[in-house]
């Protein structure tokens, strides 16, 4: 399956949502800074399972109608950073949906996450990483799990890789950076975490109006049942 997700920076992108979606023949789509109350309920191929409420730039998740059945969908609430509580206050940084995948006759979890922004402390990412992929094994227990999204992590991803690992997860970057605006912040800021599935790449896409660059996951459900995180 070919999972797309994209920082729409506080909107300006959403008008590149449907061509992003029909051009990559994606199936399913996540979105972080999107003005959820605007957007539309069908996609071109892609119906809306879920967007956060409380905020007015949230989170959004698009799958396809015909291969994907809904079973659950849920934001959740995740430790704030300084910059939510005193300067834009975020409550939901995390969109999970159990699906049912009509081909392959399984349950899995996807997610699409925005992490705290980089005046807080990488501590404070890692913390809200771990509490998400937290979030979603309650949403689907011993299910396979993606979650991604903008992770705002641009330094020293090789000790959150450590962790993910000893935690059963795999940390997947794409090829190319997503993040190019400033340069001292220049980096891989959007990319994915997984359990129980086999990602088979990950690629960035083209520069549209956001800041970010929208990342392409391809991933399958293992023809096994692979042991997921407890």
């Amino acid at each position: 399956m070919k999972v797309i997700s994209y920082n729409l920076r506080k909107n300006r992108a959403v008008a590149e949502i449907g061509a992003l979606a029909v051009d990559h023949d994606a199936d399913i789509l996540c979105l972080q800074e999107a003005e959820a109350v605007a957007l539309p309920t069908r996609l071109e191929h892609l119906t809306l399972v879920h967007a956060t409420e409380r905020n007015r730039l949230g989170l959004a998740m698009y799958v396809r109608a015909d291969r994907f059945e809904s079973r659950a969908a849920h934001t959740f609430q995740l430790k704030k950073s300084l910059h939510d509580r005193v300067l834009a206050p975020a409550h939901e940084r995390l969109l999970g949906v159990r699906l049912h995948d009509l081909e392959k006759r399984r349950d899995f979890v996807a997610a699409s996450f925005h992490a705290a922004p980089l005046t807080a402390l990488n501590s404070l990412r890692r913390h809200q990483i771990h509490a998400a992929l937290g979030e979603l094994k309650q949403l689907g227990p011993g299910l396979p799990a993606l979650m991604v999204g903008d992770y705002n992590y641009p330094v020293f991803k090789g000790r959150l890789d450590i962790e993910m690992r000893d935690h059963g997860y795999e940390l997947s970057l794409s090829d190319k950076r997503t993040y190019t605006r400033y340069k001292m912040f220049r980096g891989h800021f959007d990319f994915a975490t997984s359990a129980g599935l086999e990602i088979e790449g990950v690629r960035t896409l083209d520069r549209g109006l956001s800041d970010h660059l929208p990342i392409l996951v391809s991933a399958a459900l293992k023809d096994t049942l692979a042991p997921v995180p407890a």
